[in-house]
């Protein structure tokens, strides 16, 4: 039959777009994953929107048990819905490729990412480079990868900007701190004190904000999560305009 990925956007049920909503009511099973970022929805109400139960996976329903979702969506209609875009992250690419090779038709609904959304900031899309993510100081025992500070640096020679995703562990309810990410940059002199970077918290909210600002700044004061980093390339006049244009409205707000 088919399996279906359905992006949700990146706040709550009210981002679901009506083809979306179209599609999972047409479902005969629908499920959730909420586990690669937090999500300000309400389940209750995402079913009463869908018209269907909601069965939230775990992490290991989609990664090493996720068979069990191949098997049913050879005999049904099966959707999952996935914060953000569903194909951003490569586990859920893998799942489409796998349903292909068994002959399972795939759809895939988009909606907002983070990747899409740093546009808020000002920043020109076609200048960033490779994105990196920052782990949880601890899964590393304090040793990031080397790839994550050779990407950054590669990324400023040739003066791009640098997407910085924050560790998350959703079914812990822990995101990573702004602080402890800039940290580890610090540590390893991939930014000083008196650089200024961006930071984006909350995007899709009404209340999303972007701050530009100095490190040390940014340390002290601690910004809402879940946030990213950006650490930025040579900036075009137009991006510093826009850039200095927010940090007027944050004061006024």
């Amino acid at each position: 039959m088919t399996l279906t990925l359905i992006g949700l956007g990146l706040h709550s049920e009210k981002d679901l777009s009506l083809k979306a909503v179209e599609e999972a009511r047409n479902s005969d099973n629908v499920y959730i994953e909420l586990y690669t970022g937090k999500w300000f929805g309400n389940l209750d109400n995402l079913e009463k929107i869908v018209g269907k139960k909601i069965v939230e996976l775990k992490r290991s329903d989609l990664e090493e048990n996720s068979g069990k979702i191949i098997e049913e969506s050879k005999k049904q209609k099966i959707s999952i819905l996935i914060q953000g875009d569903p194909l951003v992250a490569t586990t859920h690419s893998s799942l489409i490729s796998e349903a292909r090779k068994l002959g399972i038709k795939t759809k895939v609904i988009h909606n907002a990412s983070i990747v899409s959304a740093i546009g808020e900031t000002g920043l020109h899309m076609y200048k960033f480079g490779q994105m990196v993510t920052i782990p949880f100081p601890e899964k590393t025992k304090g040793k990031p990868p080397e790839s994550i500070f050779e990407i950054i640096e590669e990324n400023k020679k040739r003066e791009l900007h640098t997407l910085c995703l924050l560790d998350v562990a959703a079914e812990e309810n822990r995101y990573m701190d702004v602080g402890i990410a800039l940290k580890i940059l610090l540590d390893r002199n991939i930014v000083k004190e008196t650089d200024k970077i961006i930071v984006f918290a909350k995007a899709g909210s009404d209340n999303s904000l972007v701050i530009y600002d100095d490190v040390v700044n940014l340390m002290r004061n601690r910004t809402e999560t879940p946030a990213v980093i950006i650490v930025p390339g040579k900036l075009h006049f137009t991006e510093e305009e826009y850039l200095i244009t927010l940090n007027t409205e944050n004061r006024d707000s």
